[in-house]
């Protein structure tokens, strides 16, 4: 298993509701600038792979909503790589304030063509321990 990634950001105002808290649908944006900061620090570049007609899509994601965030809170996404075949990505994410896990989320990524034809995942993340 690799080292986990480690996203910091704020919340802003526009992420809260009413309430002030973290309005549910926007911990899916927190997760997924994660995921796309981790795949750019492994060197692979997402623009390259859409000019070669390939895109990661999220196949699917289990998710639990523990404990709110509110606005400025300072929060930390950790990103841990599950398991890794050469057609499938698990990642193990945690949106977290002061150590605390706020929000859990276990993500499926696959790499399709632009017409949504399965394709094998790229050598830097096949090379991941645990892949085929």
């Amino acid at each position: 298993m690799t080292a986990p990634h480690v996203l910091s950001c704020r919340v802003h105002y526009e992420d809260t509701d009413m309430a002030g808290i973290v309005y549910h649908a926007n911990y899916l944006k927190f997760i997924e600038r994660a995921r796309s900061d981790w795949v750019r620090r492994l060197g692979i570049d997402q623009n390259a792979l859409r000019a070669a007609g390939q895109v990661f899509v999220l196949r699917r994601i289990e998710a639990d909503f523990l404990a709110p965030a509110r606005f400025d809170d300072q929060l930390e996404v950790v990103t841990q790589v599950q398991a890794a075949t050469g057609a499938r990505l698990v990642l193990m994410q945690e949106v977290r304030r002061d150590g605390t896990c706020l929000f859990r989320a276990l993500a499926t990524l696959a790499l399709a063509t632009l017409e949504g034809r399965p394709q094998r995942m790229p050598a830097a993340l096949r090379a991941l321990p645990g892949a085929d």
